[in-house]
């Protein structure tokens, strides 16, 4: 996933979220994704890690959602 385009690698990240439940594994992805090649953000103050962050916010959103639903068991 790491020598995949960025958004490639977002969307099968969104699915393993949705699919397993919890899945730590995108957020080491984008992690290592953010070590090799993030660089620093202007619109973000400055700020490397960006997609980590997103990341580990949109897993603890889905998995709040995830239990809230009634289909999803």
């Amino acid at each position: 996933m790491l020598f995949m385009p960025f958004w490639v690698s977002a969307i099968l990240a969104l699915v393993g979220m949705f699919y397993f439940a919890i899945f730590w594994e995108a957020i080491i992805i984008f992690l290592l994704s953010d070590l090799l090649y993030g660089a620093r953000e202007a619109k973000f103050y400055g700020a490397v890690f960006v997609s980590f962050v997103v990341t580990g916010v949109v897993l603890i959103i889905i998995e709040v959602l995830k239990k809230k639903m009634k289909f999803y068991s």
